[in-house]
């Protein structure tokens, strides 16, 4: 997952030009050259009191990316930041205090959270590999966790490939970046909760924003789906358990798609099912991760994506959106619930570009719309069900 720093905002208001220090005077003369140079000037505004120096109204005569990189430096030196967005009929450059150079961080906590998780993981798939011997042994789980490397090798690749997509998509922008953060979960049915990056200084334009939201699930799904497909031909269709309550993992468009490919019929059909060995998990969690990154709302690498397509406009899907995944909960698996409830806190934030004027290419917007279509395929309604025996009704279970 991206965790993204949104630009910094400022509001601003309309006041005189007041008499400054020299000091300020020659700043704002130097900001007002620096903008005169890509930008035709029609108003300006000066209110240092909310950490903006000015602000111009008017239009660009420089095309938009080429200007914003001229301009940014420009005011680098005098620690100044440039923000570009649309204004009524005509454009505006924002300049704001203070630029972003974060301090680097260590990497040692990245590399213990991936040793801890990768432990994880190999206990996960120990669990997938001994089966139903655990019922009467549940300590070799433990004892015998190495058996758990199908499932930890393609966990880590397919999670490793989408975090370092993100991380040198965005290295390749110059925008600072941490390491892959791992968060190990030994006691659920993933062991993991998946892994993060941190921007630490907001994005420049749309196609960067695209660029590093869109890397990291389309990376992990290239290795994500010939996991999967390993892992079915490796696996058995058999009986559906008459007389045990068994797990049934939920079918996305491509899984269906994969289990057809390999069996040639559809499954599960009632009386039979492909019983999933630990690459197929591993295959089938990878889907389903890359389908939750691509929700298409807030920080999310489907907001970044929808956000880059329809700008501003994206805020408005905001609550249809959290309307779907309730009526998903309700309707379809309570496990729903725990992503409405972040969504309502979380996922009203929209990461802003640095430079709101410059358009996706027309190649970016074919991907960012790939994207979306992806998305509809790995998507999982229904992740998990406990299917009791038929004497009894199916209750869920994420």
């Amino acid at each position: 997952m991206l965790d993204e720093m949104s630009a910094q905002q400022s509001e601003y208001q309309d006041v005189a030009l007041e008499p400054a220090a020299d000091r300020d005077r020659g700043r704002y003369g130097a900001v007002r050259e620096a903008v005169a140079e890509v930008f035709q000037i029609e108003a300006e505004d000066y209110a240092p009191q909310r950490g903006v120096v000015a602000v111009f109204t008017g239009q660009l005569f420089v095309e938009s990316e080429v200007a914003y990189d001229r301009l940014d430096a420009r005011l680098a030196p005098l620690d100044l930041l440039p923000l570009f967005r649309e204004h009524q009929d005509g454009q505006m450059v924002q300049v704001v205090e203070g630029r972003f150079n974060p301090r680097p961080r260590p990497w040692w906590p990245n590399a213990l959270l991936f040793l801890l998780t990768l432990l994880s993981l190999l206990y996960t798939g120990a669990g997938i590999a001994l089966g139903d011997v655990l019922l009467d042994h549940p300590e070799r789980q433990l004892a015998e966790f190495w058996r758990g490397w199908p499932y930890a090798l393609g966990i880590v690749l397919i999670l490793g490939a989408h975090e370092l997509g993100h991380y040198f998509a965005a290295r390749r922008h110059g925008i600072p970046v941490t390491l892959p953060y791992f968060l190990p979960f030994p006691f659920g049915f993933f062991g993991t909760l998946g892994a993060f990056i941190q921007l630490r200084a907001p994005i420049r334009n749309r196609k960067a924003m695209l660029d590093v939201g869109v890397t990291g699930p389309l990376v992990g799904l290239i290795f994500a789906i010939p996991i999967l497909l390993l892992g079915l031909l490796t696996a058995e269709v058999k009986a559906l358990p008459t007389n045990s309550a068994y797990i049934l993992e939920g079918n996305s468009i491509l899984y269906s798609l994969s289990k057809f490919l390999v069996f040639g019929q559809i499954l599960p059909d009632g009386r039979f099912d492909v019983f999933i060995n630990q690459l197929t998990q591993a295959g089938w969690t990878g889907l389903f991760v890359t389908g939750l990154n691509l929700i298409p709302i807030g920080q999310l690498d489907g907001g970044h994506v929808l956000y880059t397509l329809i700008g501003d406009r994206a805020r408005v899907l905001y609550w249809p959106a959290v309307l779907i995944m309730t009526v998903l909960a309700v309707a379809v698996s309570d496990a729903w619930f725990l992503w409405v409830m972040l969504l309502l806190f979380f996922g009203r934030a929209y990461a802003t570009p640095l430079d709101m004027l410059t358009p996706l290419d027309s190649r970016r917007r074919w991907i960012a719309l790939a994207a979306l279509i992806v998305f509809v395929l790995v998507f999982v309604p229904n992740p998990l069900t406990l299917v009791e025996p038929p004497s009894l009704p199916p209750m869920e279970l994420f």
